[in-house]
């Protein structure tokens, strides 16, 4: 997701707002603009690619006290300076940056901006344009343009607003994207994450959704969109760092759920080279395309990111693959081949099982490659080759973003693999995983519909099968696990064929089913399956990928490449596990007799 800055205060806002975009780099972006505004008037500018490229571009003379920043991740156009934020009208009274998606955009410009000459491909355009048509054309003050522009949007924003004509307030509002407004003496700032403010102060007020803020240097004044005045105690950000990266979230594990578009994002960054084509180390290629056969060792969920890293591996690179438990392997090691390259999944890199094997498997002398997230852990230095998934701190016990950052990077490693051998694709990752990165920001913004659903099927419930078939089997047994792990609701998940092989004995009637439909060739197979439990008395949960999708079905998902499935499908589950452990009083963060990184065997 995108990152947001604001400041209006004494001191010059330029540094301030600079420093404050460089710490919400961790998102991801790839374009950058600050907005300043002084006695000469408003002074843009923007940048496509890094902010340390902004930064050359901001002129050093300019000296303002007002002034709002930007970092973005394209959604609505390709990254360009053109469609880089801060957006202006076309008068160039109102300068706007803003978070998120507004799903009605187009009828919007039809609606009300037919006449108006658009100069980028966004939809923030059409949010400052609607703003300033209110203002101008049918005389509102800017605060009722402001409420009544919000009233016709529909998805998801974060906005801050700068208005030439007003240099003592900001106009600020949010729905469903993050926005905190930091309290200062004499000042105060606008952030994404308390972060990016720290280093000014460490008094935050935190926003809900359809609140609309006016921002001066001395006042912060929030109503609810319908004009109603809210009272809000600011809450102190502690220094102490994990405190910090969990911010205004209840949970790190809510927190690390919604960071995964970033952690997409940032991976793309990070495996793309200046041209857009993959950049991964000779030697790990190498490894790669000389291997006649790979062996995925890992435990839990990182486990279930390898049997889906088995597939990606097979069906692209098509290098045959096996995917083990450590703790197995470790002691039941099967016939290996002339030539494996072992790869070893997890997220701390500390893992006692798995760093077992790598220990056993070195001594016979075979080739090894980590992936973690965890750079200079043991098995990322005792590797031959390490690859880091870029997830940031994962501090919940149940892992979220770091299974997602997994799948993503394995991907990538496939196509390079099958790209070494020329083998000739039509699946690019890099443009898939951004397509992946937006869908999984929609279904972040669902929260309040899944948790419904949490409370409808898992409140109360003893036991819970999820049932999927192909790669959607594997997601299963992720989401089992989650589901178990932090709510210890008895959860298992199956392949949908197996049910008529035993587990169907289970089925009382009530009994939540939660069903997985996102791979094409076994969609009806699935869809059998689940009338099969139905008419024993389950009470099923579909989730369903768009295009797929039937009348009924609980949980659609935005459509993505079916390689790519399993980053998407897992956020409803995961989000599934988090809420019913809410809603059973459990402990999501720290689960009983659970440890985040485990250590001994």
């Amino acid at each position: 997701m995108c990152g947001i800055v604001g400041y209006i205060g004494q001191q010059d806002a330029k540094e301030i707002l600079l420093r404050g975009l460089e710490k919400l780099e961790y998102r991801g972006y790839d374009s950058a603009g600050i907005a300043l505004l002084n006695e000469e008037g408003l002074h843009l500018f923007k940048e496509k690619g890094r902010i340390a490229t902004l930064r050359e571009q901001v002129d050093e003379n300019v000296k303002a006290t007002v002034g709002i920043g930007h970092t973005r991740w394209a959604t609505h156009g390709e990254p360009s300076r053109v469609n880089a934020h801060p957006h202006q009208d076309s008068s160039k009274r109102f300068t706007l940056v803003h978070n998120g998606v507004i799903e009605n955009y187009e009828h919007i410009k039809r609606e009300y901006l037919s006449d108006v000459d658009f100069v980028s491909a966004t939809d923030t355009e059409v949010v400052v344009e609607l703003i300033a048509r209110f203002v101008l054309q049918e005389n509102m003050t800017v605060s009722e343009a402001f409420r009544t522009a919000l009233m016709k949007l529909k998805g998801s924003y974060a906005l801050a607003l700068i208005d030439n004509e007003d240099p003592e307030h900001l106009y600020v509002a949010k729905n469903k994207s993050p926005l905190l407004v930091g309290l200062g003496d004499g000042f105060n700032v606008v952030a994404s994450d308390s972060m990016a403010m720290l280093q000014v102060t460490d008094r935050f007020v935190e926003l809900m959704d359809e609140e609309v803020v006016l921002v001066s240097r001395e006042s912060v004044t929030i109503k609810n969109i319908h004009g109603e005045e809210m009272e809000r105690e600011p809450f102190t950000a502690e220094l102490d760092a994990s405190d910090i990266e969990k911010g205004t979230y209840p949970h790190y594990m809510l927190k690390e759920i919604d960071e995964q578009p970033f952690v997409i994002r940032n991976i793309i960054q990070k495996y793309q080279d200046e041209d857009g084509n993959i950049k991964l180390d000779q030697d790990i290629r190498e490894a790669m395309k000389d291997t006649d056969r790979i062996y995925i060792i890992a435990c839990g969920t990182s486990y279930h990111a390898g049997l889906v890293g088995k597939q990606l591996i097979e069906n692209i690179a098509n290098v045959p693959v096996e995917t083990h438990i450590a703790s197995e392997f470790l002691y039941n090691m099967p016939l290996i081949s002339e030539k494996p390259l072992f790869i070893f999944i997890s997220q701390s890199g500390e893992t006692a099982d798995s760093r077992g094997v790598l220990v056993n498997v070195k001594k016979q002398g075979y080739r090894t490659l980590t992936i973690t997230n965890v750079p200079g852990s043991t098995l990322s230095r005792e590797a031959d080759y390490t690859l880091h998934t870029h997830a940031g701190p994962e501090i919940a016990v149940a892992s979220t973003k770091a299974y997602t950052a997994q799948m993503a990077v394995m991907a990538i490693l496939a196509v390079d693999t099958a790209q070494a051998k020329g083998i000739e694709l039509d699946f690019n990752p890099i443009r898939e995983l951004g397509v992946v990165a937006n869908a999984m920001e929609a279904m972040v913004d669902q929260k309040e519909m899944i948790e419904k659903i949490a409370r409808n099927y898992l409140s109360v419930t003893r036991n819970c099968f999820f049932i999927g078939r192909a790669v959607d089997y594997f997601v299963c047994l992720e989401g089992a696990l989650k589901l178990k792990e932090i709510s210890y609701i008895q959860a298992e998940g199956f392949a949908g064929g197996e049910l008529k092989h035993g587990t169907i004995a289970l089925i009382e009637k009530g009994t939540p089913i939660i069903a997985l439909a996102t791979q094409e060739h076994v969609n009806g197979s699935i869809r059998s399956n689940v009338q099969e439990v139905v008419a024993r008395g389950a009470h099923p949960c579909i989730i369903s990928m768009k295009g797929l999708n039937e009348e009924g079905d609980n949980i659609v998902l935005d459509e993505v490449h079916e390689y790519l499935t399993p980053l998407v499908s897992v956020v409803p589950l995961q989000l599934l596990a988090y809420y019913a452990a809410l809603h059973r009083d459990c402990d999501v963060d720290k689960p009983r007799n659970l440890a985040k990184s485990v250590t001994v065997e």
